[in-house]
């Protein structure tokens, strides 16, 4: 909740550059629901995870329920890691395959795998999100800019289902947007246009 109030405070500071996205630990049913609530209440657009449990767990369920019910997005740390050190690190990170299954179960819920850019098999956790739900998108955030990541994406899943994210390399992600040998019509897509469109279906206007 403090990390929650912190982000609520710099939108109320900022309101016109900021939208937050309300963290929640799911196994904490009531109060993972209940928070969601007081946050989307207080004007945050959405529910962002790590890696407490996989997207597919039954204990996500209510969350996803609720999600879709208020017309959100839940974007979760994600990878399709292979080193057998990062799986130690993070036993239960989701990928596509996770993914996929979560959006059978739950094909009206929003839902993002955060930074296809982040490392591991960004090519494999891609095709596993090919045949899904429209609702089920990636975003092209993280530090590995490997050649071919966002041409891939939009081949596999089709432009209206990749967002622009930036993670912690700002200019090295919008280059590979940039520079993606993709449509125009696509780039507008990936930098504002789906945000826009998730964004509508609250009743919210994109900046």
């Amino acid at each position: 909740r403090k990390a929650n109030d912190s982000v609520l405070h710099a939108m109320a500071r900022h309101p016109e550059r900021i939208r937050g996205m309300c963290f929640v630990i799911p196994g904490y049913y009531r109060e993972a629901l209940a928070e969601v609530e007081r946050c989307l209440d207080a004007g945050m657009t959405g529910v962002k995870l790590y890696n407490q449990y996989t997207i597919d767990d039954p204990v996500m369920d209510p969350l996803l329920d609720l999600a879709a019910e208020r017309k959100i997005p839940v974007l979760m740390h994600a990878g399709y890691l292979v080193a057998a050190e990062d799986m130690q690190q993070q036993p239960r990170i989701s990928h596509g395959v996770h993914f996929a299954g979560a959006s059978e179960r739950h094909p009206d819920t929003i839902m993002i795998h955060a930074h296809i850019g982040g490392g591991g098999d960004w090519e494999r956790t891609i095709r596993a999100m090919r045949d899904t739900s429209p609702n089920l998108y990636c975003d092209t955030s993280g530090s590995n800019l490997d050649d071919g990541q966002i041409e891939l994406a939009v081949a596999e899943m089709g432009a209206r289902r990749v967002l622009f994210g930036s993670d912690g390399t700002m200019s090295g992600c919008v280059g590979k947007v940039l520079g993606a040998r993709i449509s125009d019509a696509d780039r507008e897509l990936i930098f504002r246009g789906n945000a826009a469109r998730i964004l509508a279906a609250q009743g919210k206007m994109a900046f």
